[in-house]
């Protein structure tokens, strides 16, 4: 059996955007036994089948156009005018769990997009949040995924830049060098999340804490990947895990320090759970 010396991360777990809409629909099931929820509440299965298990409904867009009369949660990643518009028409009561800071965004890039400057949103494309930001500006955004991507692309000599909320500050800060240095005029928008930005110092120095680190996130969280390889840059021995069962004792030593993280999308009980079976190995 190992002795392995196990620490969670205190700074890991939800951010207050996901706190919120969870809180939202856990009280709104205790009031009612049930809830519709448009997509998965948090990028995170386990939490998922969590809120499902109390009657939580995840549907898709297709779903939603058959519902009516109905209670419909929108998740903190929010939603575009579209799915507003057909609320109205199909008499469904929306409980808009959407995050302040997306709200923000989606109202700065409307203004933008009013205002006909030439879009770009540094973002990946079809995620929840940047479907809700494009709806803002008619589908007419461009989204790349990276600098080498936007780089391939017939540039404007003036256009303004956003970022979906969730992105690394530093590679969203060497785009804005990049196209600087190319003589671009760029209306600079740093719209990304710093409770998550924050996270990247904060990791960095938890990671070089231990010997192992085991990051704890869904596959489908876009924050989870990003905070994961942010990890994986300080400390080479950093593990991606979405389960405790996915945990694999020769990646500890006997008396080694293991430090466990996560995403923003990440609940705390799973951490828990992963430290738990550690301690068990």
């Amino acid at each position: 059996m190992l002795q392995l010396r196990v620490q969670l991360d205190p700074h890991s777990g939800f951010c207050f955007g996901v706190v919120y809409a969870i809180q939202m629909a856990e009280d709104l099931l205790a009031e009612r036994g049930y809830l519709y929820c448009l997509g998965d509440i948090v990028h995170n299965d386990a939490e998922v089948a969590r809120l499902t298990a109390l009657g939580l409904r995840v549907i898709d867009h297709a779903t939603l156009a058959t519902l009516r009369d109905e209670p419909v949660l929108i998740r903190a990643h929010g939603e575009p005018p579209a799915t507003y518009r057909l609320a109205l028409e199909n008499n469904l009561t929306l409980i808009d769990a959407s995050c302040p800071v997306v709200l923000k965004l989606q109202n700065r890039i409307k203004t933008s997009y009013d205002k006909r400057e030439r879009l770009y949103l540094y973002g990946k494309r079809g995620h929840a949040e940047v479907l809700g930001l494009l709806g803002q500006t008619n589908d007419e955004a461009v989204v790349f995924e990276s600098l080498d991507e936007l780089l391939t692309l017939d540039l404007p000599d003036s256009l303004t830049l956003y970022s979906q909320t969730t992105k690394s500050t530093d590679s969203f800060y060497a785009i804005v060098r990049e196209l600087e240095a190319r003589g671009k005029q760029v209306q600079v928008n740093d719209t990304i999340c710093r409770q998550v930005s924050n996270r990247d110092e904060e990791l960095r120095e938890f990671a070089a804490r231990f010997a192992v680190v085991v990051f704890v996130s869904g596959t489908k969280s876009s924050n989870g990947k990003v905070l994961f390889e942010v990890c994986r840059r300080i400390n080479p021995r950093t593990h991606f895990i979405s389960a405790p069962s996915e945990l694999r004792p020769e990646w500890f030593g006997a008396t080694e320090t293991v430090g466990i993280c996560g995403a923003t999308s990440t609940p705390t009980w799973l951490m828990e759970q992963v430290r738990d079976a550690l301690e068990l190995l």
